[in-house]
């Protein structure tokens, strides 16, 4: 039985105490799995307690044992800021160092980045290429914000035509399509994470360790368009539509007046906006459809889009109400960002 598996059946029985002793003597054996396993407990205090310290720790003693994964973790941890100090040169030298170890999913995001076709062209498994990939990576053009043009003045809609890419966008899709799941919502009433038939379509999260540096560069993007931190974004959300699937129209703003989200919105702030990037374009119908603006957004894919969800005040805008129409003849792809008034993280 691996450490890792032990480690399970000890937490199934209720004993976290004996799992994470049981890990903390195999991460002093030298054992490059129960280091990582136990460094992400440590971060997210998963049935032990929260110590960012000790987790980062273990990253970096992951890495120097040679681990080909620790390193593309800590570029994830560098690329946010999250818990250190954000340095996205540090970032790409992590994910470079992941790439020369042969990580198959470091290699092929400097790829992606990179975009230098006669670099791609070549590719080799020194590590000097992977250094040059690396370095070719211009981070300044990544993260520029592109050109726009206003939908709506009051509330806000904003466009923003060739925000991303047809190769991020296809990464984006390849990264989702594995991990779908029926779109579910939140019952505040009943407190419990539900289905409901307003909400027909599947969609996958990208939680801290389920993202790569594309997807955050993305988000980057994002926040330098809106002027605000990525600190204050929620976890990214791709949404896929089969034909028929949809989302009827709702706010996305959180409602002060439901149960159990006033002391949400006093320590995260309230969701002023909505950021969607629409990851393809070959559908009739599946329009994003804001009724009493009198406004329908048909998708170009790339394209970049974002609306305010309070007035002036912060007070919700019920002028934002909104819908996800169905695709008629084939599936629509959209990422979905939203983003608080206050650090998420």
């Amino acid at each position: 039985m691996t450490e890792i598996a032990h480690a399970a059946e000890l937490d199934a029985n209720g004993d976290h105490s004996a799992a994470i002793a049981m890990l903390v003597k195999s991460v002093n054996k030298g054992s490059v799995a129960a280091t990582l396993h136990l460094a992400a407990r440590y971060l997210f205090a998963d049935r032990a307690p929260y110590s960012p310290v000790d987790a980062l720790q273990l990253f970096e003693r992951a890495c120097a044992l040679g681990s080909p994964e620790a390193p593309a973790l800590q570029s994830i941890l560098l690329a946010l800021g999250y818990q250190c100090p954000q340095d996205w040169r540090r970032a790409l030298d992590k994910m470079m160092l992941a790439a020369q170890r042969g990580f198959l999913l470091a290699q092929e995001q400097l790829l992606l980045l990179s975009g230098n076709r006669k670099i791609v062209s070549r590719r080799s498994d020194s590590a000097g290429y992977w250094s040059e990939v690396a370095n070719s990576i211009n981070l300044q053009a990544w993260l520029a914000a592109p050109p726009y043009r206003d939908l709506s003045v009051d509330p806000v809609v904003r466009l923003f035509p060739g925000f991303a890419s047809k190769e991020v966008c296809q990464w984006l899709i390849k990264r989702s399509r594995p991990r779908l799941q029926r779109a579910q919502v939140y019952d505040a009433v009943h407190q419990q994470i539900t289905t409901n038939r307003t909400r027909t379509n599947s969609s996958v999260s990208f939680a801290l360790f389920d993202t790569d540096l594309v997807n955050i560069l993305v988000q980057w993007r994002m926040a330098n368009c809106l002027h605000m931190p990525v600190g204050n974004f929620e976890t990214a959300t791709v949404l896929h539509y089969a034909p028929g699937e949809e989302i009827t129209e709702h706010f996305d703003f959180i409602d002060p007046n439901a149960p159990n989200y006033r002391e949400q919105i006093a320590t995260r702030g309230q969701r002023v906006v909505t950021f969607l990037v629409y990851l393809n374009d070959n559908y009739a119908g599946g329009e994003t459809e804001f009724p009493r603006l009198d406004l329908r957004h048909k998708a170009v894919r790339g394209d970049g889009l974002f609306f305010v969800n309070v007035s002036a005040d912060g007070s919700p805008n019920l002028r934002t109400i909104h819908a996800g129409r169905p695709p008629v003849d084939k599936e629509k792809w959209i990422m979905s960002q939203f983003v608080r008034q206050n650090q998420v993280f």
